[in-house]
C-alpha cells in the first residue's frame, strides 16, 4: 500500500528532471521527463516508504543519515535539487500542502523559546567542536550570509565586504557603543572595534563561542573594545547608540517577536540606529522544514518580510532601509559545502559518518532552499527618529574593506 502511495506521489511531483526509484522488491520506477538524465534512488526497506509518504521532508534526511536510502554515486545534491525545483513549481502537490499547513498551526509550540530553552537549543548547534567550525568557515568564522559584490570574489573576501556594508549601514561613528546581538566568535564585533573605533558589547548564550570570542579580543588586544557576555539579549540594560544582530533572528521564533524589537527599542539611545541581517522567506509566511528543526536548528524560523515589519512598526520604529539579499547566501554555502566535503575526511576524525551525512545534508539543503526554494536574507535597517539615517543612500555606495594586509579596498 505505501508504495503504491509514495509511486503515485512522486509520479504528481517529478514534472521537470527523471528520478528512477528502486524500490525494496528491486523493482525500478522511473518518474518525469524521458529524455533528462535521472537521478537513481535506492530504498532499502519497506517501513521507510510508509515514513517518505507521512512526513517526506524529515523522513528523507533522516533516512540519508541512517543509510536506508542511497543515492547512485552518492550524488545527494542532484537529489535535493531535483525535489527543491519540482516542488518549487508546485508546493501544492497532492497531500503535501496539508502537511505544510500543519506544521504552520503547529509552529507557534514549536518556536516557543524562554530563556532557558534558547540556551539548550542555541547549545545544540553552536557548541559543536570549533574544530569543525574550522574546517568549512572563513578564517574570521562568520556563520552567516556572506556578500558577493563581484562573481569572481572568494569567501573570505565577500565576508569582509559584508562587514563593511553592515559598518556602512549602521553609520558608524568612533565611540559610538556597539550592542551585538548573538555574536558569535566575535568576528563581526572585533572588526567594528578594529576598523571603526566603536566599542562594542556582544552577547551569546553558546559557551564555546563565548569562550573563544573572548580568546580573540585578549589575543587582538581589543579586550578594552570589545566585550563578549555570555548572556541572553533579553538580560542586558544598558543603552547603545548602535544595536546590530546577524544570524540570530532566526532562533527567536515568531511568539517573541514583539519582545525582541521592544527590547531593542529599549535598548537603542533616541537617535540610534539598529540593523538586523537574518534570512527570511519571499514566498509568505511558512513554517520550518522539520529535519531542520530536529537535527539542526531546534526552535528556528526564518520568517516572511510581513511578519518583520508588522513588529517593527507596532515596537514604535520606522523603517528607514530594506535590502534583500538574494543568491549571496546560496553562494556562501556553496563555499562551504565544497570547503566541508573538501575536509570530509578531517570532519570523519571528530565526528562519526552519520554526522558527517548529516552535516552534508544540511548544508546542501540549505543551499538549494535560497537557490531554488524562495529563501533569502532581509537586511532591516530601523531607527527612532526619521533624520537618523541620511535622506539618500549615497552613504553606502563604496563602504570600505579591509584586504589581509589590512589595506583599504574599495
Amino acid at each position: 500500500m505505501w508504495a503504491k502511495f509514495l509511486s503515485l506521489f512522486l509520479a504528481r511531483l517529478i514534472r521537470q528532471g527523471a528520478l528512477v526509484a528502486v524500490y525494496p522488491d528491486g523493482r525500478s520506477v522511473r518518474y518525469g521527463e524521458a529524455s533528462s538524465l535521472p537521478v537513481t534512488v535506492r530504498f532499502h526497506t519497506w517501513p521507510l516508504l510508509r515514513k517518505l509518504v507521512l512526513n517526506p521532508d524529515l523522513a528523507l534526511g533522516e533516512a540519508y543519515m541512517d543509510g536506508t536510502l542511497t543515492i547512485e554515486d552518492d550524488d545527494i545534491y542532484g537529489l535535493i535539487e531535483l525535489l527543491v525545483v519540482n516542488l518549487a513549481h508546485q508546493p501544492d502537490v497532492w497531500h503535501y500542502r496539508w502537511l505544510a499547513r500543519l506544521r504552520r498551526l503547529c509552529r507557534g509550540l514549536a518556536q516557543f523559546n524562554p530563556v532557558e530553552r534558547a540556551r539548550r537549543n542555541v547549545a545544540h548547534h553552536y557548541d559543536l567542536s570549533g574544530a569543525l567550525y574550522d574546517l568549512f568557515l572563513d578564517a574570521d568564522r562568520q556563520y552567516s550570509c556572506a556578500y558577493f559584490r563581484h562573481p569572481d570574489d572568494g569567501l573570505e573576501t565577500a565576508q569582509r565586504d559584508k562587514q563593511a556594508l553592515i559598518a556602512a549601514k549602521l553609520l558608524l561613528e568612533p565611540g559610538h557603543r556597539v550592542l551585538d546581538i548573538g555574536c558569535g566568535w566575535g568576528g563581526l564585533g572585533l572588526y567594528l572595534a578594529r576598523e571603526h573605533g566603536a566599542p562594542v558589547t556582544g552577547v551569546t548564550l553558546s559557551q564555546e563561542q563565548h569562550k573563544i570570542a573572548d580568546e580573540r579580543a585578549q589575543a587582538e588586544g581589543l579586550d578594552d573594545r570589545a566585550r563578549f557576555y555570555l548572556q541572553d539579549y533579553r538580560e542586558v540594560d544598558e543603552i547603545f547608540d548602535r544595536i546590530v544582530s546577524v544570524g540570530m533572528f532566526e532562533h527567536v521564533g515568531v511568539p517573541h517577536y514583539r519582545e525582541f524589537f521592544t527590547t531593542v527599542h529599549n535598548r537603542l539611545a533616541a537617535d540610534g540606529v539598529a540593523l538586523l541581517h537574518t534570512i527570511g522567506r519571499a514566498d509568505g509566511p511558512g513554517a520550518t522544514n522539520p529535519w531542520i528543526a530536529k537535527y539542526i536548528f531546534p526552535g528556528g524560523y526564518s520568517p516572511a518580510l510581513s511578519e518583520v515589519l508588522a513588529v517593527i512598526e507596532r515596537a514604535g520604529f520606522y523603517v528607514t532601509d530594506v535590502e534583500v539579499l538574494r543568491l549571496h547566501y546560496a553562494e556562501t554555502l556553496k563555499a562551504w559545502r565544497k570547503r566541508f566535503e573538501t575536509n570530509l575526511d578531517k570532519v570523519r576524525v571528530i565526528y562519526d559518518e552519520r554526522f558527517c551525512r548529516m552535516w552534508r545534508f544540511y548544508l546542501i539543503l540549505s543551499e538549494l532552499a535560497f537557490r531554488h526554494g524562495g529563501h533569502v536574507v532581509f537586511q532591516i535597517q530601523i531607527a527612532k527618529r526619521q533624520d537618523a539615517v541620511p535622506l539618500t543612500r549615497d552613504y553606502l555606495a563604496a563602504p570600505k574593506t579591509q584586504d589581509k594586509k589590512g589595506s583599504n579596498a574599495a
